[in-house]
Order: structure tokens, then C-alpha cells, then sequence
């Protein structure tokens, strides 16, 4: 029972994560959280989710530090509860289902209650499925969790509970879950799960997915491959950039050197210009294991965030919340510096490495770079088709509403001339150098074209590329010995 209170108080309550910034960049994350510790999960299960801060991660999705087993949580820290800064919103797309990926037995628990509390370890408990021996929800007792000390808690109503007694419920199994529950798709009768669900987050949220991330599965190539067709016209408009790991062990392979990673790549062909790929994994303070793929992803949506949300500057470079490499247990690598991860980068590899006195993401490529071989230049640097993908979105976003609407050569000037306003303006943010040019051109709009009703505008700009190295040329001159002997 609540004791009587009369005037103002004060307490503590369980740390929370700082507030998060709010980005213009949409990064959507597939893969396991534990909803089995949220009432009422079925909402949460194949659905994107909006997550704008800690708070709400938990509260749909639930937490555990446990990030082999959920690999959701590893995003919800780095994105929610970090000490370099927290950034949003996210969406999640849970693809576990605690309906089905639960072990076959019930849990049978003997549970001692204190003042009529009881609490208990667990983090792939289904809290909708216990039942406390002839209690009754609602009536005898409530349940809550603890998502800092992963704990189950049971709280008597009225009357205190006493003593022992038993507790049964059933538990999910997330070793169930497959890459194809995390490929899944969308079926005709508009059934939808996995990364087919990309195809809700526009219409459901109103957002338009950036950037594609899978931690925990994206080094599985049918996995890779699906986070590229998915972020391919996403609605058959939109376009994202997929942010995937080489695996530091592929099955009983060590994937942990800089040979075998750069071997890897090429073998598995991980090579799209609409993915940036990363190698190997990170370990913070407390012993956590980040992929890189999603510490990249939280950096995009910190510098565009910085940037007004335009994805003008690489990630590259900029400081994330680890300490060390990780390359897998077992493995008898201790690490590389700055000058053999240019190794990584050369073949379209971004890591992380020890820089300027900071643990940091280095390299700029997309996963189609290879140094000495590109025949497209738009592929050399993320920023570079990431803001590409930025002003295609941002057209059809703009001029949704005016299609089916009179065009008219007023109507067709002015979407040309507002779309020029907005290159220029990107141009004088330093976005794109020299002057990009948006253009309407009778070559590009034939006769047949125009009698379909069908309208093309060209755009032509080169985004800004980063400072990608600088040299300094010194040399040794005798000319000071001059001073010796007077001005000459």
C-alpha cells in the first residue's frame, strides 16, 4: 500500500538515458528486440515502430543487455542511452514472434514473497503467459519489469501475498528466428514481415526510410542482398543506403585480419554503391559488442543532424562510444592503427581505428570503392550518393500533391525553378561546388512522352567531396646559413 503523503517530495528514479536529438534522417533497424517483456506484444511483432527515445524503446520493444540473443537492444543503446550523445528517431521492425519462437515447455518457478513482492531474473520471460498459482491478474497481483535489472517484478493488490508459491509461464527462443523471418516479404493479401515491412513505414509513419540496418544478420549475404533490393524505390519511390558487416566468423572461419576481411568482401560480393560495409566489431568500457554497421548508422544521423539533416559529410572520421576492436573470441589480433586501416578503405571498408586521441569510424567509401578501379564517380564517397538519394526523395517528396494537377508551361517552370532554388541553397551550404544545374529539356520530354502525361526534369551537381587526406611537403633548404653573414 502507497504511504500517505501530504507536501512536496523528491526521489530518485532508475537512470534513464539523455533526451534524444531529433534527426531528419530515418534509419530503419530489422532484426530481434524482446517484446516478450512488453503487454500486449502482438502490436510490436512485424510492424515498424517509431523509437524517439529511451522511454519509448522500452516501452514498445523492451530492452536487454543480452545483445546476442536480441540484437535490436545494441541499437537502442547506442542510439538512446550513450554518453558521446543520443539521436533519433529510429524505427525498429521486431521480426520475433513470441507466439511462435518459444521453447515447447512451460517455465515452472517457485516464487518466495517479501512484503508482498516478489521479483525474479529473466529476460525471455513472455509476461503475458504468467500465471501465478490461483491469483488472479488484476485482482491479487500486477506484473512489471525492471529493464535495468532485468527483472520480472509481481506486486500484490490488497492483501499481501505470503509465502511461496508457484509461478509458470512460457519463454521465447529467439534461436528460432531465421534470416528468411528477417528477409521476409509482403504477400498479395498484404501480409507483411521482415524487410517487407519497409513498405509500411511510409504510409503507417509518415517517414521516409534512409538507411537500412540489420546488425547480427546483414554479414549473411542472402540477408545483404535483400537489404538491397529493399532499399531499392522503397513504395516504388524512395531510396536508402544499407549499412552492413563483414562477419568477424563466417560459420567455423575467422574472418580476423585485414586479408581475410578484404578477401571476404570481394568473395561475397559486397560491393554495392547503395551499401557502406564494415569490419570488424567494437568492444566499449562495459564490455559491450557494437557492429559497425550500427555505430556508422548512429553517426549518420548525429552529422546530418549537425548539418540540418542534409547527408552532406561522411561519418568518417567522427568520434564513437568504444575503446577497442573486436575481432571475435579467440582471435590473437590486438588491433591496427590509422595507417593499415587505409588497407580497409582501399577496398571499400570502413573500420574503426585509434585517430587524433579518439576511437573514431574511419573510412568514406561506399562498398562499391576499390582504389584504382572506379568508372563511376559517385560511388567513391557515402556523402556523395547519399545526397543523391537525398535530392531524388526530396523532389518526389515535394511534388507529391501536384501530379494529376494541369501542367502547364507555368507549372513546369515552376517546379524547375524550385527545384533550382534548392540546389543552389545546397549549394551555398556547401553541399555541391561549382553551380548544379536543374534543367527541362525537350530531349528528355518526347512528344510520346507528353501525350502520356509524363514529365522529366534533368539534374546535374557534384556534391562536395571530404578532405580525404592532406599533405604537407616539407623540404630542407641551406638558405638560412645566409644569416650568418649579413642580408643579401
Amino acid at each position: 500500500m502507497a504511504d500517505y503523503k501530504h507536501g512536496t517530495y523528491g526521489e530518485f528514479a532508475a537512470s534513464v538515458g539523455a533526451v534524444a536529438a531529433q534527426s531528419g534522417t530515418v534509419a530503419v533497424y530489422v532484426g530481434i528486440a524482446p517484446v516478450n517483456l512488453v503487454r500486449g506484444y502482438e502490436a510490436y511483432v512485424n510492424a515498424p515502430v517509431k523509437l524517439t527515445d529511451y522511454a519509448s524503446a522500452t516501452r514498445y520493444m523492451g530492452y536487454s543487455s543480452n545483445w546476442a540473443l536480441f540484437d535490436l537492444c545494441e541499437a537502442f543503446k547506442v542510439h538512446f542511452n550513450n554518453t558521446l550523445g543520443n539521436i533519433g528517431p529510429i524505427v525498429a521492425i521486431n521480426v520475433l514472434d513470441p507466439a511462435t519462437h518459444k521453447k515447447t515447455a512451460e517455465t515452472t518457478k517457485s516464487l518466495s514473497f517479501v512484503n508482498g513482492r516478489a521479483t525474479f531474473e529473466s529476460d525471455t520471460i513472455i509476461l503475458d503467459t504468467l500465471v501465478l498459482a490461483d491469483k488472479v491478474e488484476g485482482t491479487d497481483f500486477a506484473i512489471d519489469y525492471d529493464f535495468t535489472k532485468g527483472q520480472v517484478i509481481i506486486n500484490s493488490i490488497g492483501t499481501a501475498i505470503t509465502g511461496t508459491l508457484q509461478a509458470t509461464y512460457s519463454e521465447v527462443d529467439p534461436a528460432q528466428v531465421t534470416a528468411e523471418d528477417v528477409i521476409g516479404g509482403a504477400t498479395a493479401a498484404g501480409e507483411y514481415s521482415g524487410l517487407g515491412c519497409l513498405g509500411l513505414v511510409y504510409p503507417e509513419l509518415s517517414l521516409i526510410p534512409n538507411i537500412i540496418c540489420c546488425p547480427g544478420w546483414s554479414h549473411e549475404t542472402e540477408v545483404y542482398n535483400a537489404m538491397i533490393t529493399a532499399g531499392t524505390k522503397i513504395n516504388g519511390h524512395w531510396d536508402a543506403i544499407v549499412c552492413a558487416d563483414i562477419p568477424v566468423l563466417d560459420g567455423a572461419t575467422k574472418v580476423d585480419t585485414i586479408e581475410a576481411a578484404n578477401k571476404w568482401k570481394t568473395d561475397n560480393a559486397y560491393i554495392s554503391e547503395r551499401a557502406k560495409v564494415f569490419w570488424p566489431m567494437a568492444k566499449d568500457n562495459e564490455g559491450n559488442l557494437y557492429h559497425g554497421s550500427t555505430l556508422g548508422v548512429w553517426q549518420m544521423l548525429t552529422v546530418d543532424a549537425q548539418n540540418n539533416g542534409i547527408p552532406m559529410e561522411s561519418p568518417s572520421n567522427k568520434a564513437v562510444p568504444v575503446v577497442k576492436q573486436y575481432f571475435g573470441a579467440g582471435s590473437t589480433n590486438r588491433g591496427f592503427d590509422q595507417k593499415r586501416a587505409n588497407e580497409l578503405n582501399a577496398e571499400g571498408i570502413t573500420t574503426v581505428v585509434f585517430w587524433g586521441g579518439l576511437w573514431v569510424l574511419w573510412g568514406p567509401h561506399t562498398a562499391a570503392y576499390k582504389f584504382g578501379a572506379i568508372t563511376d564517380n559517385r560511388v567513391v564517397f557515402d556523402n556523395s550518393i547519399r545526397l543523391m538519394m537525398y535530392v531524388s526523395n526530396s523532389f518526389q517528396q515535394e511534388h507529391a500533391l501536384t501530379i494529376d494537377q494541369p501542367m502547364t508551361k507555368a507549372m513546369a517552370d515552376t517546379i524547375k525553378n524550385r527545384e533550382q532554388e534548392k540546389m543552389d541553397a545546397l549549394a551555398a551550404i556547401g553541399a555541391f561546388i561549382g553551380t548544379p544545374v536543374v534543367e527541362f529539356v525537350a530531349s528528355e520530354n518526347t512528344t510520346g512522352d507528353l501525350v502520356e502525361g509524363n514529365f522529366t526534369w534533368g539534374f546535374k551537381g557534384t556534391p562536395t567531396p571530404p578532405f580525404k587526406s592532406g599533405t604537407m611537403k616539407v623540404a630542407y633548404t641551406t638558405d638560412g646559413f645566409d644569416s650568418y653573414f649579413g642580408e643579401v
